[in-house]
Parts: C-alpha cells; sequence; structure tokens
C-alpha cells in the first residue's frame, strides 16, 4: 500500500477540491480491506471518491479494491405469530422467511446479517418464532423502524419485536 502518510494527503486534496467537509486522518491495512479514520461520516460522494483513488493507485490491483462502506452493527429481532406449518402441511423454511420478507413493505431497505432461525412456540403450539438478525446503524435506526410493528401474511398477524443478541444456532429441546 506504500506510505500511508501520502494517502491521507492525496485523499485529503481530492476532497478539498469537490468541497467536501470530511477529511482522511489516518489510513491503515487492515484484515479484509483498509480502515480509514475520518473527521465526520462520509456521504456517498466522498466514499466514490476515495474507492476511485484507491482504484488509481499504481501497484494495487483494483479488482482488490472492495467498495468503501461504513461500519456497521447488527440489531437482533424475532418475529412472532406465524404458524410452524404452512398451508401444504411442511414446516415454515428459512427460505420461505426471506421470500416473505422481501415482499413486506416493513422491511424495505432491510439486510439480512444471517439466515433466520426457526422454532416452535412451544411443544404443542403451532406458531413459530423466528430469530433473524439484520445490518443495522450504529444507533440502531433500521431496528426502531421494525420493533413492535406487525404485519399480516395470508390471515396471521405477525409482530416484530427486539431480542436479545442470540449467537449460533438458537437450540429448542421440546420441540
Amino acid at each position: 500500500m506504500g506510505d500511508t502518510s501520502t494517502h491521507v494527503f492525496q485523499i485529503n486534496a481530492l476532497l478539498k477540491n469537490v468541497k467536501s467537509l470530511m477529511y482522511s486522518k489516518f489510513i491503515c491495512p487492515c484484515s479484509g480491506g483498509i480502515a480509514i479514520i475520518t473527521n465526520k461520516v462520509p456521504n456517498p460522494s466522498d466514499l466514490s471518491i476515495i474507492e476511485n483513488y484507491f482504484k488509481s493507485v499504481e501497484g494495487i490491483n483494483s479488482n482488490d479494491i472492495p467498495s468503501p462502506r461504513l461500519p456497521q452493527s447488527k440489531s437482533y429481532l424475532k418475529i412472532m405469530g406465524l404458524p410452524y406449518l404452512r398451508t401444504d402441511g411442511n414446516k415454515i423454511t428459512s427460505k420461505n422467511i426471506i421470500d416473505f420478507i422481501k415482499h413486506i413493505n416493513l422491511f424495505e431497505n432491510i439486510s439480512l446479517a444471517t439466515k433466520p432461525h426457526i422454532i416452535k412456540a412451544s411443544p404443542k403450539s403451532d406458531m413459530a418464532i423466528i430469530w433473524f438478525d439484520i445490518w443495522d446503524t450504529q444507533n440502531g435506526s433500521k431496528a426502531k423502524l421494525l420493533i413492535n410493528h406487525s404485519f399480516n401474511l395470508g390471515h396471521h398477524i405477525a409482530m416484530v419485536r427486539a431480542t436479545n443478541m442470540n449467537p449460533g444456532v438458537p437450540q429448542c429441546h421440546n420441540c
């Protein structure tokens, strides 16, 4: 990558040329890419300038430069109120949930961080609990738009709730 202070200087010159209020303070290589510390959150135009700069640096393969992105957090949610079995008698699957989410306006601009996990609400229940994680902003603004909102799926009314972090696959020994 070369001298990082040169990169900082050149990126800042490009940003100044377009009258951006953002500037880079520090650049360092890290696993999976390059970390750039800035004075404020970059806008899409700032990110584009940084990406184009690194794609033009001699000795760096432009195909190896991933698109710049802002830090993200995960938010942990669950859906309650959906049946465990579909109308054809088969268990609801993660793929079914992903397909549902794509067609429900409430989930517009939501990206799943993991595949949804589905269990029965209780051993004798015909209802499911679906845990899913989303990519969110640092302050959880996407999750806040979903939490305690309901949506209809057929004649079922489902509700999105917040939940604690659920590392790994949830296990239910009663199912």
